[in-house]
């Protein structure tokens, strides 16, 4: 006895010869016991995956706050750096850098800074997930299955982030009063 119940079977696994009709005559055996299920082995999958699923539609729900927070640094980033770089910003539009130009060269930065956060990312989920499934493999979890699609997507999607975050900031790099911002100390 444990804990005041006596010790029973919660699960019973028949192999059959996958006979017309067996799910049937066994549905018809346990219909009079409310808490006992007939499943196949694809009902019984199912049903051990949808706890996986709604933990992974977890992570994905915390991706998307922390992509939201990552887009608000990066902006906040090349916001502080355009008015940092004042001076620098004046002095190469008067040598000659054109505004697209300059609005080029601050989205590429944002670029850059996506696209590392990015790979940084990648790698790191990489290795705690092949970890993680390193330390789960005695319970039946035995394939590693790394979803490249998935990762290009992501990547791809960094640097789309990268271009979107850089329009605030090098539109103000852009519209500089050149004079003014030589004249910045």
């Amino acid at each position: 006895m444990e804990a005041g119940f006596p010790q029973s079977d919660n699960v019973l696994i028949l192999f059959t010869d996958d006979s017309p009709g067996i799910q049937d005559r066994l549905d018809a055996v346990v219909a009079e016991l409310p808490v006992v299920t007939v499943k196949d082995q694809a009902a019984f999958a199912q049903e051990q995956r949808e706890p996986i699923d709604q933990f992974v539609l977890m992570i994905f729900a915390l991706l998307g706050l922390a992509l939201v927070i990552a887009v608000l640094g990066i902006v906040n980033t090349l916001a502080l750096s355009v008015i940092e770089r004042t001076r620098e910003v004046g002095l190469l539009r008067a040598i000659g850098l054109s505004r697209s130009q300059l609005r080029l060269m601050i989205t590429l930065e944002s670029v850059v800074i996506a696209v590392l956060g990015a790979l940084l990312g990648v790698v790191l989920g990489l290795g705690f997930g092949v970890a993680l499934m390193y330390a789960v493999r005695d319970q039946g979890l035995e394939v590693i299955s790394v979803p490249v699609g998935q990762l290009v997507v992501f990547l791809v999607l960094s640097v789309i982030i990268g271009v979107l975050a850089a329009v605030f900031p090098a539109r103000r790099a852009a519209r500089l009063d050149v004079l003014r911002a030589i004249a910045t100390d």
